[in-house]
């Protein structure tokens, strides 16, 4: 196939694209390389891909609509994985307008590219954020998510259903990827995992919000990106047992679907912090905060209807994952 995966510089986009080359998929990349967080990791993550003959980049932003549909016009992918977005629940605390003209603005561009092209299936990157409010655990794809608690869960919300008219006006395949907090080898510097590892490396207390009580369904990277792949490859289809007397918005009578791809294992913060403290032998000092806005207690992702339609469920335990991630972050993060 020929895909085009945005975000291709991105720490899950990286990671996509690596397998779709490796099993000989052509892929077009686009990404922004913007300067989030320092773009000099996004150019290393880029430089573990130009090896691959079947790769091609474009320097591009999906905010710009002229640039997406030319790129479309060109390049006439077959399928569209969209993993650009602006990414972080703080930040859409400070800068609103980065996560409208990406995460929405963006998103609708590559919907009409998908439209006007024929693409086959679009698959994008939501998030476990749009759970919000929600209260019940495992969070399931099933239950209702209309109540966002920060702008960026509320774009991811609206991608979803921006994805489902399409689906309904004009047959186009989409597929919504909620994933959970995602930690891993080339990871973002603003996520837990890099600011605690760093930061107890250079003895320098972290900050443990909401007094440590929290939990997260922590997810490592190769999970995230081998699922991602297997979504791809299955199409989404009608669901010929939908109602519309009571409709389940994990799917539709257009071809839509939505799935969670999480650990299935929610870990206690501290919990979390003492297996970085092991991977690096070395106790972290501990500055605990009250809750921050927008933010949630915990997350908790069901994946059986992952498990039922593509028969994938991630499996890497958190001692391993971490264990890669701090071999990476000693290593390579040293070149970044």
């Amino acid at each position: 196939m020929k895909v085009l995966v945005t975000g291709a510089a991105g720490f899950i986009g990286m990671h996509v694209v690596l397998i779709l080359l490796k099993r000989g998929d052509e892929v077009i990349g686009i990404d922004n390389l913007n300067d989030y967080y320092d773009p000099n990791l996004k150019l290393a993550r880029l430089q573990q891909l130009q090896p691959y003959s079947n790769f091609k980049f474009i320097h591009g932003d999906i905010a710009d609509s002229q640039a997406v549909e030319a790129l479309f016009s060109a390049e006439k992918p077959n399928r569209v994985v969209n993993l650009a977005a602006q990414p972080g629940v703080r930040y859409s605390l400070k800068n609103p307008h980065a996560y409208i003209q990406t995460n929405l603005v963006g998103f609708g561009n590559l919907l009409e590219g998908c439209r006007h092209n024929g693409v086959e299936h679009f698959v994008y990157a939501s998030s476990s954020s749009v759970y919000g409010a929600n209260t019940h655990m495992p969070f399931s794809v099933h239950d209702n998510v209309d109540h966002p608690v920060s702008l960026y869960a509320a774009s991811k919300k609206a991608n979803e259903l921006m994805a489902h008219s399409y689906s309904h006006l004009y047959g186009l395949p989409t597929t919504g990827l909620r994933y959970f907090t995602v930690y891993g080898p080339w990871g973002r510097p603003d996520m837990s995992p890099w600011l605690f590892t760093s930061a107890i490396l250079e003895d320098r207390p972290i900050d443990v919000f909401n007094m440590g009580k929290m939990q997260r369904d922590f997810t490592y990277i190769d999970d995230i990106a081998e699922g991602t792949v297997r979504v791809l490859d299955k199409v989404a289809a009608p669901n010929p047992g939908f109602s519309t007397n009571a409709p389940d918005p994990s799917s539709s009578y257009a071809p839509y679907r939505v799935y969670n791809i999480g650990n299935h294992t929610p870990v206690e913060l501290m919990t979390f912090i003492q297996t970085i403290e092991s991977a690096l032998g070395i106790e972290a000092k501990m500055n605990f905060l009250p809750m921050q806005n927008g933010d949630v207690v915990a997350t908790y992702a069901d994946v059986e209807d992952l498990k039922r339609d593509v028969g994938f469920e991630p499996k890497t335990s958190l001692a391993e994952g971490i264990s890669r991630w701090v071999e990476w972050f000693r290593c390579e993060n040293l070149h970044v």
